[in-house]
């Protein structure tokens, strides 16, 4: 009987814990899509440029605001080999501020690589809106 009554206080512990992880990765809601552009490294300024080969070794999120304009930068760390490269999947509006979500994208099974460490990373500029930036 306490067997019984243990397996079923974990049970609901469990439960608890599997719902209470499941509200914590609610999606905000969106707002309106926000227009932006992805920027090669020649693009950049050059103050953030500095700041991300710095952090580049390691996976990194951060912005920076210039002339009116909001950077959001976000890298992978390091990889093994070539042909890695990084999507903007969504970047929206919500009102906890302004949503991103990336995806790392590996070599093609047809695409040649080269065994070499590289540390892919995007860069996207949009007007600055003076919201904080949620990376998903």
């Amino acid at each position: 009987m306490k067997k019984k009554r243990a397996m079923f206080l974990l049970l609901v512990a469990l439960l608890g814990f599997l719902a209470g992880c499941a509200q914590g990765a609610v999606k905000p809601e969106k707002i309106k899509d926000l227009e932006y552009t992805v920027q090669k490294e020649g693009e950049l300024p050059e103050e953030l440029l500095a700041k991300i080969k710095e952090k580049q070794k390691e996976p990194f999120r951060m912005t920076y605001a210039a002339d009116g304009y909001l950077y959001i930068a976000k890298g992978y760390g390091t990889q093994g080999t070539s042909g890695y490269s990084i999507r903007v999947t969504e970047l929206y509006e919500a009102a906890e501020g302004i949503v991103v979500y990336t995806e790392l994208i590996g070599p093609g099974k047809e695409e040649p690589v080269l065994q070499v460490e590289t540390y892919p990373y995007i860069v996207v500029k949009l007007k600055d809106m003076s919201l904080d930036v949620l990376f998903q």
